[in-house]
């Protein structure tokens, strides 16, 4: 086995290990500069992935084809790998795949989550239990697999409360319930969510006390122990019962990065789990009584966030990837003061996707990209019959909140849709997903 790097060195030599790489559109910015850190550093950079490589081939100097959701497989690729070249650092941003990646650094002897650590994010009940234990301030909160138990469970928290998958991500089956006749049917659609989950956490459901409030997301990078918060994002989601995630807005100023309240949780609650090295996600609610954790991932932010953290501070995600997979302390000072943003469409009702057309940089102002985020032909169901029926994006960036809203709004209105009706799912069917959901956001 590789023995774990020690003091803040970059390796010279060696390979720096990828498990998935996720799509084009969402993940190549973080690509281009590991691969170039890589490079720089002499260090060869492998990709594990399911699909067979397109865009990746000029990143990479390996790429092997395995499938990366089996457990076993995965476990025999990378061990097959290491046997033959010397593993410096692993890094992995799908969710489905950040526990068996994590277990797998752990084994290989370089930096990661760590066992612990791993283990605590991947599993939501584990998350709310050692969170609890340690005294940072939890809804309560219980784990169920049958209907019986999540009734008697609202009945013991009291309503309202919030049903979710144990493992899923991208609010994906989350399911607010307000009185104890929206149980059953809540239940019910957390519980066909957690099926799609390929690991060991599926097919249970979390009931919790709802916490109101704004939602709030931080991205930060863990050096030995160490939270260092990279950048915030403001989040907006869809009403109540379902949590769509409409979109979201970092600011590079803002002033909940220098809050110590806030600060001292997020520091708090990654001593607790027993992260060690790595980014993680953190979603928190801002209740009456302070912040609250929602969830803690072991990866960076989906939905683009890394890419609005980027143009709103300057900082590189990419390369604070590399630094932490190599177990170097990352540069975090920021280098731009800006706010960026997204948004993303969402059809009004059902339908079958025809075509597309989003605006090109220019058509708005401040403008930064816009893309599809459906073929043609995609069938988009919204909740309870799907999730994520997003057609297109469009990121835009200014000078303050208030100003990027304003652009968002005007961007947002030249993205233009051809659909056609389809009939709705039969009652038994399984929710749909977008082809390619967990690259869009984990």
């Amino acid at each position: 086995m590789t023995q774990r790097q020690e003091g803040d060195a970059v390796p010279t030599a060696g390979t720096l290990l990828v498990i998935g790489s996720g799509l084009k559109e969402y993940r190549e910015y973080l690509v281009g500069p590991i691969s170039r850190r890589a490079r720089a550093a002499g260090l060869d950079l492998v990709l594990v992935n399911n699909l067979r490589p397109t865009w990746q081939r000029e990143y990479f100097d390996e790429i092997v084809v395995a499938n990366v959701f089996d457990t076993e497989v995965m476990n025999a690729t990378v061990r097959e790998i290491a046997a033959r070249r010397t593993v410096v650092g692993l890094l992995c941003w799908d969710e489905p795949l950040v526990l068996d990646a994590g277990l797998l650094a752990a084994e290989l002897g370089v930096p990661g989550l760590s066992e612990r650590g791993v283990r605590g994010v991947r599993d939501k009940d584990r998350t709310r239990t050692v969170l609890t234990a340690a005294g940072l301030r939890q809804p309560g909160f219980a784990l169920t697999t049958g209907l019986d138990e999540a009734r008697a469970a609202a009945e013991r928290i009291g309503y309202p409360v919030v049903l979710k998958p144990r493992a899923m991500g991208a609010s994906i089956g989350v399911v607010f319930a307000a009185r104890a006749d929206e149980l059953d049917a809540a239940f019910d659609t957390a519980l066909s969510a957690s099926r799609v989950d390929p690991g060991p956490y599926r097919a249970s459901v979390i009931v919790e006390e709802y916490a109101g409030g704004p939602e709030i997301s931080v991205d930060g990078a863990v050096h030995k122990g160490e939270y260092l918060p990279l950048f915030l994002a403001r989040k907006y989601s869809s009403d109540e019962p379902y949590f769509e995630e409409v979109g979201h807005v970092v600011d590079a100023a803002d002033p909940l990065l220098a809050d110590p309240a806030l600060l001292e949780v997020l520091a708090s609650a990654h001593r607790a789990l027993g992260v060690e090295d790595g980014i993680t996600h953190t979603e928190l609610r801002l209740t009456d009584r302070g912040p609250l954790i929602v969830e803690v991932n072991g990866r960076l932010g989906g939905d683009l966030i890394p890419l609005l953290g980027r143009i709103a501070t300057g900082l590189e995600p990419g390369e604070v990837l590399f630094d932490v997979a190599v177990g170097r302390r990352p540069e975090i000072a920021p280098t731009r003061a800006a706010v960026a943003g997204i948004r993303f469409g969402y059809p009004e009702r059902d339908c079958r996707l025809d075509a597309v057309t989003v605006p090109a940089a220019g058509d708005a102002a401040g403008l930064v990209t816009a893309a599809p985020m459906a073929p043609p032909g995609t069938v988009l169901r919204l909740p309870p019959g799907g999730y994520l029926a997003r057609h297109s994006f469009v990121v835009c960036e200014a000078d303050t909140p208030a100003a990027c809203e304003q652009r968002l709004d005007a961007a947002a209105a030249l993205v233009r849709l051809d659909t056609s009706p389809v009939e709705p799912p039969a009652q038994d069917a399984p929710f749909a997903m977008p082809a390619g959901l967990l690259d869009v956001d984990e």
